[in-house]
C-alpha cells in the first residue's frame, strides 16, 4: 500500500493548521505552522486563493486523511462501511478512524505521534485481548483491551513515549492503566470526543456522494 514518506510539516502548512504529525515538535516553537504559516511551494506566500464548493470538500477530505495517516483507498473503503452502518454517515466514519488501532495506541500515550504508534503496531509490540495484532487499521471495539506485549514493556522507544505523554489526559471513552501499559475501550466515542482538530465531516460525505 502506498504511503506518504515526504516531509510531514508540508501537509500541515498545506491545510493551514496543525495536524499534530510530529509529536512533541508540534507543541514547540519549531512547529512549521509557527514559523511559516503559508502553503508550501514557490508561490505559497504570495497566493491566497479563495476556496469554495468542491475545493472545500476536497480540503476536508485531505485534512482527515493526513491527520489519521490513511491512504485514499483505505479512506474510501471506510466511507463505504460508514454508509452501510446505522446512524449519521460522517460520525460513523470518524468513529472508525478514531478506533483504528494505531490511533488508539497514540491516544492512550503509548506513542507520541500516530506514525510512531503505527510503527509499534507493525513491529508486533501491541496486543488486543491478549493476542498480537500487527495491523494498524484494525478497528477496536468496546470492551477490547489494548496493551503493550510483555516482552516489549522495557522497549526504550515505548518507555520514552510514555514518559513524554505522561501529562496528557486520556480520552473519556478509554480507561488507561499506564502502570501496566494497558487500556480498555469503554464505549464508542461520541461526536464531541472525536478528533483534536476542527473537521467538518459532512463536507466529506458530500464529496463522496456526488
Amino acid at each position: 500500500m502506498a504511503r506518504y514518506i515526504g516531509p510531514v510539516c508540508r501537509q500541515c502548512r498545506r491545510e493551514g493548521m496543525k495536524l499534530f504529525l510530529k509529536g512533541a515538535r508540534c507543541f514547540s516553537e519549531k512547529c512549521a505552522i509557527e514559523k511559516r504559516n503559508f502553503p508550501p511551494g514557490q508561490h505559497g506566500k504570495d497566493r491566497k486563493p479563495k476556496i469554495v464548493g468542491y475545493g472545500l470538500q476536497l480540503r476536508e477530505k485531505q485534512k482527515a486523511k493526513r491527520f489519521y495517516g490513511v491512504g485514499e483507498i483505505q479512506f474510501r473503503n471506510l466511507f463505504e462501511k460508514a454508509v452501510r452502518q446505522k446512524g449519521v454517515t460522517g460520525e460513523n466514519l470518524l468513529s472508525m478512524l478514531e478506533r483504528r488501532l494505531d490511533n488508539i495506541v497514540h491516544k492512550i500515550g503509548f506513542g507520541t505521534s500516530r506514525a510512531m504508534a503505527r510503527q509499534f503496531v507493525r513491529h508486533g509490540h501491541i496486543a488486543v485481548n491478549g493476542h498480537k495484532v500487527d495491523i494498524p487499521s484494525y478497528i477496536v471495539r468496546p470492551n477490547d483491551v489494548v496493551e503493550v506485549r510483555e516482552k516489549s514493556k522495557l522497549n526504550s522507544a515505548i518507555q520514552g513515549a510514555i514518559e513524554a505523554t505522561a501529562h496528557l489526559p486520556a480520552p473519556n471513552w478509554i480507561e488507561v492503566d499506564r502502570e501496566n501499559l494497558k487500556a480498555r475501550v469503554l464505549s464508542q466515542p461520541k461526536r464531541e470526543d472525536l478528533v483534536q482538530i476542527k473537521l467538518e465531516e459532512q463536507l466529506i460525505v458530500e464529496l463522496y456522494s456526488k
